[in-house]
């Protein structure tokens, strides 16, 4: 039966050898292996699988078509609904979406949908296989600020409907967060983000960099005197926060937001670029995250010996469990349930270490996490000689100071309905710029209920 084949497991870079450089961690599947594992779907009538993809690819007709060798037909299938196949196959949370609602995992392991997903994105792109079918052009503009998961995602759907499409991208490089905030070891620049991109831009899609929308542009400029008729906002989330604590303003103490895009979209970690960093020798990251186990495995790389700081136990730890799993193979040191109350530093304003307290956990908070609670007597101190804070993020409040009408929430995120609606007529926005900082998937899924709004309310407009 097929349920009784065992999961096939993925080839790794040893773990001494890849925490010392920055290639790939995971090596994927190879055909045989691919469709050993495609074996193992059993095609519910009822595929839960896809009910839980936030962009609803169709899993089991796609591995279908790749248990047959149908790699063509399989990759097709991912392409009606997901435009980045090969860079969610990596960095998605599949074991709380796709493969966490897999049938195969309520006894024993699910499919490795996310394997499968990346191993047919990637034959596509060596293959240039997977094209989608785009309509002929319907006359109508719509602009996308923002080039990420978020933006790419709209802008891919509005081309296939037939719209002529522009992204409006801050930075130099095409990407958001794919090329900034995800190390090159998870998620490879050149090899996988670029080429996913260009296949956006074959469908017909304009990509203008280096224009940062509320000052080269407005977006009441795109509307008014562009001639664009809708224009969707996923600028993501690239405001760090911090602790509040004192010493955070010491030279050594840094946002794990730009010290990742340090490393990644300035190859930092590239001796032949002249892109300044400072690792020093050891290096605490405050957090517990997916963006908290990316800088910190990225310090370890960069020659520091790392350290993760998390205020919960492991078991409260948001980061995906393949995330942790890697970091402890690589040798990260994990302080759980500790909390840093002070960053100390020396005589020149340089970190020195940081002053702890431990913690033991409480009653469950809003969030159903049980509430961490300071252990009387418990301080301590950590020598290192850089902080790294890692606690999120929320959206850059330019775009809401400069567009009337445009409403935001305490946290500062665009205020937007299930569809992308926002408060100004013909502005839509979704992923991180609504939500604050959470998954590339979610913010793909964001993008693409946002299209067909965007395309329900221009045929209405024009109708």
């Amino acid at each position: 039966m097929a349920n009784k084949i065992p999961r096939v497991p993925v080839r790794e870079q040893d773990p001494a050898i890849r925490a010392t450089n920055f290639d790939e961690v995971c090596y994927g599947y190879d055909l045989t292996e691919a469709r050993t594992e495609a074996s193992r779907c059993l095609h519910c009538r009822n595929p839960r699988c896809v009910a839980a993809c936030p962009v609803g690819v169709q899993i089991p007709d796609f591995i279908a078509r790749l248990h047959e060798g149908d790699l063509a037909g399989a990759a097709a299938v991912i392409a009606r609904d997901s435009s980045l196949p090969s860079i969610c196959g990596r960095v998605c949370p599949q074991e709380s979406q796709c493969e966490g609602s897999c049938v195969l995992g309520i006894k024993g392991e699910p499919v490795a949908i996310g394997k499968l997903e990346r191993f047919v994105g990637d034959w596509s792109l060596e293959q240039g296989s997977g094209k989608s079918v785009v309509a002929p052009r319907n006359g109508h503009r719509i602009a996308i600020i923002g080039s990420g998961p978020a933006g790419l995602a709209c802008a891919s759907d509005l081309a296939k409907m037939g719209y002529e499409v522009k992204i409006f991208e801050a930075l130099h490089k095409v990407g958001g967060v794919l090329v900034y905030g995800i190390p090159e070891f998870r998620l490879p620049k050149e090899r996988i983000v670029a080429r996913e991109v260009a296949a956006v831009e074959r469908l017909g899609v304009e990509i203008e960099t280096d224009v940062i929308v509320g000052r080269t542009v407005t977006v009441d400029s795109l509307l008014d005197e562009e001639g664009f008729d809708a224009v969707f906002i996923g600028s993501g989330a690239g405001l760090p926060r911090f602790m509040g604590i004192p010493g955070e303003n010491l030279n050594g103490v840094v946002s794990a937001n730009e010290f990742l895009t340090r490393t990644n979209l300035m190859h930092a970690y590239d001796a032949t670029y002249d892109t300044p960093i400072y690792v020093g020798q050891r290096v605490v990251v405050v957090g517990g995250g997916n963006v908290a186990m990316d800088a910190v495995r990225t310090a370890k790389r960069l020659g520091a010996e790392a350290t993760i700081v998390y205020r919960r136990s492991e078991r409260e730890l948001p980061a995906r469990a393949e995330e942790v799993h890697h970091a402890r193979e690589e040798g990260i040191v994990f302080r759980m349930l500790t909390n840093p109350v002070e960053v100390l530093g020396d005589e020149k304003g340089w970190v020195r270490g940081v002053r702890c307290v431990e913690m033991m956990l409480g009653e469950p908070d809003e969030s159903g996490r049980r509430r961490p609670v300071v252990k009387e007597g418990s301080e301590f101190e950590l020598p290192c000689d850089v902080v790294i804070m890692a606690l999120g993020t929320s959206p850059n409040p330019l775009l809401a100071a400069t567009t009337a009408g445009l409403k935001t929430d305490r946290r500062g995120c665009l205020e937007a309905d299930e569809e992308g609606r926002t408060s100004r007529e013909g502005v839509f926005a979704g992923g991180d710029a609504v939500t604050g900082a959470a998954t590339v998937i979610l913010a793909m899924g964001a993008g693409r209920r946002a299209a067909r709004a965007i395309d329900a309310y221009v045929k209405s407009k024009y109708a």
